[in-house]
C-alpha cells in the first residue's frame, strides 16, 4: 500500500508576523513564566521561614545579576499578563473586535507592559537605591 503525502498546515514559516499573533504567543508564554516564577516566590517564603541565614542567602541570590534579571523578567511577565488580561476581559464584553482596534490593543499591551515595568523598577530603585 502506497503512502499518500498529506498536506501540512500553514505554520510560522508561511504566516506573516502580526501584532495579534505576537500578543497571543506572549500571553501564553508569560502565563507559563508566572507559574515558574511563583515557585521561586515560594522558595523565598520558605527561606524566610527557615531563619535569617537562609533568608540572607536567598536575598544574596536575588540581588545578584542573574537574580535581578529574573526579577525584572518576572515583573515584565506580570505586567504584560495583567494588561493583556484586561484586554481579554474587555473583548469578552464585546469591545475591540474590529481589526484596527484589535491591533491597537495588542500594541498597547506590549508597549504598556514595558512602560509599567520601567515605572515599577524606577520607583524601586529611586526608593531603595541601586542593588
Amino acid at each position: 500500500m502506497a503512502t499518500r503525502e498529506r498536506p501540512l498546515s500553514p505554520h510560522l514559516q508561511i504566516y506573516k508576523w502580526q501584532a495579534q499573533m505576537l500578543s497571543s504567543i506572549l500571553h501564553r508564554a508569560t502565563g507559563m513564566a508566572l507559574a515558574a516564577g511563583s515557585l521561586l516566590l515560594v522558595c523565598g517564603l520558605v527561606s524566610l521561614s527557615m531563619g535569617p541565614d537562609r533568608w540572607a542567602f536567598f536575598t544574596k541570590l536575588a540581588g545578584s545579576i542573574p537574580g535581578l534579571f529574573v526579577l525584572l523578567a518576572f515583573t515584565w511577565a506580570l505586567s504584560y499578563h495583567l494588561i493583556n488580561g484586561v484586554r481579554h476581559l474587555l473583548q469578552d464584553g464585546g469591545l475591540g473586535f474590529a481589526i484596527p482596534q484589535f491591533v491597537r490593543s495588542s500594541l498597547i499591551s506590549m508597549i504598556g507592559s514595558v512602560v509599567l515595568t520601567a515605572t515599577v523598577w524606577g520607583i524601586l530603585l529611586a526608593r531603595w537605591g541601586q542593588p
